[in-house]
């Protein structure tokens, strides 16, 4: 008796659903302003000074450059690895690595970190309700412990939905987005017209900031609050147009700097520099009971609770899709590239991803406060930021330089803005190991010590470089033969080395 023959059906593939809102929505949680709004802004008054919302002016211009370059690059090729294939294919197979690596483990140490800020956050709110213990455990804010305990679940929470439908959770985002940036624009609105500190034109003048090494380390962590909207490009392969991953993530860049600076104005009309420092991660919280009586004082609060909420989940999603990329290439191990068929997402990777930053949350206890888990993260994983951010805005200068033959505007877009704006981050960054490196006599783990501020960026190069070395002479990736990554069309690469061969890579575009 004949019987059919079944076709296999093939590996399961994303899916194509996202528009330009979703990239918004992801960039825009991603980046998170009122989570950096309400703990970071004391972080850079304490660099800064008055003089914050010079220093988020200043810092935008080269991340412009390297959004620019972002657009740039994905019109040609969109990749859900981002700048990992694209530096691979412009400059080389190690830098490329390089780039995807520190995306990767930058992401799950912001993650662990967010975590327990997330927690802090739950536990405010707990306490604004009257609620201050359970079962005998004190639900402190400040304490790392709980505050982790409570972000674990917060953790396993995002990873759900993040599994299970990635346009389910950008809708999620969106309306988190929607009530947290109401609320925010109408406290920090009313705070600029009742504020009792005095405004003054020095605040937008970079140049009244203290000393060049207040500068730099004020760059960095503005740098570091910027970071985010790049998270719209590693779901370029799951939007119905290549375009609408570029839209999404300048969209979002632009308003983050609109929101930024008027939180900062707002938070230095109310509260004199000293008080902004004394509240760091509470200072939102701060604002609200400055500025209104309960309940609505706790309203910003309910928004920090939402942004952090929304900015874990957004983590976790360009994390495993950039994984993903490097999976394809044999760069990474095969349980990154399985893709679940129902949900179209990267069910394997996100649920790595979330054990990792879980067990690296579990860790971090060891440090006793928050403030302290805090600035320890910013100081490490800025100049990761600066470097992969650097290195993808030179590869558009390499790749389109050409362009600087076909007219100045060509040239300005596609060659000289990327080129400033990767050396200006490349700059910063080596004034920074320098100063860390002669700001302290010893070895001591504290987040003001310049050697602890140097050892973790340089673990994560040094492991990426093993990690790398691995990849090429155990798993001979063909990444590093070939130095280009598998488009998302590509066929899924066999686990076990056996199968069909590789699809013959397409010459290194020039012109998109």
């Amino acid at each position: 008796m004949p019987s059919a023959v079944q076709q296999d059906p093939g590996p399961a593939r994303m899916r194509r659903a996202l528009g330009v809102k979703d990239g918004v929505a992801i960039a825009a949680s991603s980046t998170a302003a009122t989570t950096s709004i309400g703990i970071g802004m004391g972080s850079l008054a304490a660099y800064a000074g008055r003089q914050t919302p010079a220093l988020l002016l200043l810092a935008f211009l080269p991340i412009l450059g390297i959004a620019l370059s972002y657009a740039r690059l994905n019109r040609t090729e969109p990749n859900c690895g981002s700048g990992y294939t694209w530096v691979g294919r412009s400059i080389g197979p190690w830098s490329g690595f390089l780039t995807g690596w520190v995306v990767l483990v930058g992401n799950v140490i912001f993650m662990a970190y967010t975590g327990a800020v997330t927690g802090s956050v739950v536990l405010q709110f707990l306490n604004k309700l009257g609620l201050y213990s359970v079962w005998g455990l004190r639900l402190d804010p400040s304490s790392t412990g709980v505050s982790t305990a409570v972000g674990l679940v917060a953790l396993v929470a995002v990873t759900v939905t993040a599994i299970t439908g990635v346009r389910a959770a950008t809708r999620l985002q969106m309306w988190l987005l929607i009530f947290e940036y109401a609320v925010l624009l109408v406290f920090c609105g009313y705070a600029l017209i009742i504020g009792d500190q005095p405004f003054s034109l020095s605040w937008l003048n970079p140049f009244d900031i203290g000393s060049p090494q207040a500068l730099a380390q004020g760059m960095v962590i503005a740098v570091f609050i910027y970071w985010g909207w790049d998270a719209a490009f590693s779901v370029n392969e799951e939007t119905r147009s290549a375009s609408d991953a570029a839209r999404g993530g300048l969209i979002a860049l632009v308003a983050m700097l609109g929101l930024f600076l008027v939180g900062a104005l707002a938070f230095q009309r109310v509260m004199s520099n000293g008080e902004l420092i004394h509240n760091g991660p509470q200072a939102l919280t701060f604002l609200g009971g400055r500025l209104a009586p309960e309940p609505w004082a706790s309203l910003p609060l309910a928004a920090l609770m939402c942004s952090a909420f929304a900015s874990l989940q957004s983590s976790v999603i360009p994390t495993a899709r950039g994984a993903l990329a490097m999976a394809r290439d044999r760069t990474l191990g095969p349980v990154w590239q399985r893709v679940h068929p129902r949900y179209g997402s990267p069910a394997a990777g996100t649920l790595v991803v979330m054990a990792m930053a879980a067990l690296l949350a579990v860790l971090a206890v060891g440090i006793p406060k928050l403030n302290e888990m805090i600035l320890t993260a910013v100081n490490s994983i800025g100049l990761t930021v600066a470097l992969y951010y650097g290195l993808t805005a030179l590869a558009c200068a390499v790749r389109f330089r050409d362009s600087l033959r076909k007219g100045p505007v060509r040239a300005l877009r596609d060659v000289l803005v990327p080129a400033a704006s990767a050396l200006t981050l490349f700059g910063l960054g080596c004034y920074l190991v320098r100063y860390y490196a002669t700001l302290s006599d010893h070895f001591e783990a504290s987040p003001d010590n310049g050697w602890f501020m140097l050892l973790l960026p340089a673990l994560f190069v040094l492991l990426g470089l093993a990690t790398a070395a691995w990849a090429k002479w155990v798993r001979r990736s063909p990444y590093f033969t070939t130095g280009r990554g598998t488009d998302g069309d590509a066929i899924a690469l066999p686990m076990d080395g056996s199968g069909p061969p590789l699809p013959t890579p397409a010459p290194t575009p020039t012109e998109g």
